[in-house]
């Protein structure tokens, strides 16, 4: 399976205040909205300009600080297909592929703002289709391929019972 979208560039130590800020926790039953503010302290125009399949391309450390389980599902109702960093904070990383989003640890250096990129996430490998840059990752576990395949861990659990393969 490969995806293909733009990147948004972000930078390290994007925390999870910057992706849900907490003055918008009145907004937790209003997702649609609560949703055009993903990010929004980390870049204005993220929520607005973000296209379904785009990806979310940051340094180390993606998803620091609280682990408020929103910031995941906002980044994946934003329509990003996944988010790719050198490296995330290990809650932040379990809430997204609980709740279906991909995270994907790669060196992420060299890749440019609006970059097209393509991802087959089985095989592990990260092409830059505008520099012709090509990265090799860990493809995620196959737990996690078939928890993020159902639609996060709720939706796995409902539907096989269990953690079965």
């Amino acid at each position: 399976m490969s995806d293909k979208g733009r990147a948004w560039i972000f930078g390290d130590d994007i925390s999870t205040d910057l992706i849900f800020p907490g003055r918008y926790v009145h907004l937790l039953s209003n997702m649609p909205e609560l949703v055009k503010h993903t990010l929004c302290d980390a870049r204005e125009d993220y929520a607005a300009g973000v296209k379904p399949g785009d990806f979310v391309v940051a340094g180390n450390n993606f998803g620091m600080g609280s682990s408020r389980e929103q910031a995941a599902v906002i980044i994946k109702l934003s329509g990003a297909r996944a988010v790719l960093a050198k490296s995330f904070a290990r809650i932040f990383f379990r809430n997204a592929i609980n709740n279906g989003l991909p995270c994907i640890e790669v060196d992420t250096d060299g890749i440019a703002e609006g970059d097209t990129l393509a991802i087959d996430f089985a095989a592990g490998i990260l092409r830059d289709e505008t520099n012709g840059l090509e990265r090799r990752f860990q493809p995620l576990p196959p737990i996690m391929t078939r928890i993020l395949a159902d639609g996060g861990l709720i939706a796995h659990l409902q539907k096989h019972g269990d953690f079965a393969m």
